[in-house]
């Protein structure tokens, strides 16, 4: 079992170093972090993107043994997640997503703030192509009112426009693979979404094993990477991603 445990931390980590992305204007060779959607920090190509509660701050990461600090932008209170996509930063808040360009990537620039018709809630934020996810979670720590999907249509990056909301029940993390969305609904299970209609998320099914918590998800190629509350299970989706199929259960 420790190998395996150590077999995942090598996956994981080379994940985050190694996953190279599609070269895109103005960010050459640009290279993201397979991470989770409730990450707080994150690689894009030679940079290490931190959020705390109320800033970004990047770092050159070009020598790994000597990474340099070299700016920090004030966004505005609760911030929550961070997720790269192509040249962007997608970031949550409890009120609001923020995108940000990574042209200049020493030193993001914001392009463009959504505000939530749902406030205080807790907030990942996932985008592929030309549509952004977000759940958000209003139990707990993270407000009251409604728990949601809700769903942006980012082809206009400097303008989101929300095309639909749908109410869950306790949302956490999300993630994307093709046609298929998964969000961790904690003691609920996985909710796995058609998206090929990327605006129209259905519902298709939900995966709910005994005494599991699920909390965020990563898809990893073919693997989906739930972590849970005793560790992690993996998930073949390459067969089907509509149609999670169980490889194992790592326990902490």
């Amino acid at each position: 079992m420790k190998t395996i445990k150590i077999i995942l931390l090598i996956f994981l980590i080379t994940g985050v170093i190694n996953c190279t992305k599609d070269s895109v204007s103005g960010v050459s060779n640009l290279q993201s972090g397979a991470g989770g959607s409730t990450a707080r920090f994150t690689i894009a190509g030679n940079y290490l993107y931190v959020i705390d509660n109320t800033a970004l701050k990047s770092f050159d990461i070009s020598t790994l043994s000597t990474p340099v600090y070299k700016s920090k932008t004030e966004i505005g209170i609760n911030i929550e997640t961070i997720f790269p996509y192509q040249d962007k930063l997608f970031i949550g808040s409890s009120s609001s997503m923020y995108i940000y360009s990574l042209t200049d990537p020493s030193k993001p620039e914001r392009i463009a703030r959504a505000e939530y018709t749902i406030r205080m809630s807790c907030d990942p934020v996932i985008a592929k192509d030309s549509v952004a996810y977000a759940t958000l979670r209003a139990s707990g720590p993270c407000g009251g009112g409604q728990s949601a999907l809700v769903v942006y249509n980012i082809k206009n990056t400097s303008s989101p426009s929300l095309i639909t909301t749908i109410p869950l029940f306790e949302p956490y993390g999300l993630g994307v693979k093709d046609n298929a969305l998964y969000i961790c609904e904690g003691n609920s299970g996985l909710n796995v979404f058609n998206v090929s209609q990327a605006y129209n998320p259905v519902f298709v099914s939900t995966i709910a094993p005994a005494n599991t918590f699920f909390s965020d998800v990563i898809p990893y190629g073919n693997i989906l990477i739930a972590q849970v509350n005793d560790g992690f299970i993996l998930y073949d989706i390459g067969t089907n991603p509509l149609q999670p199929a169980f490889l194992s259960r790592i326990l902490n």
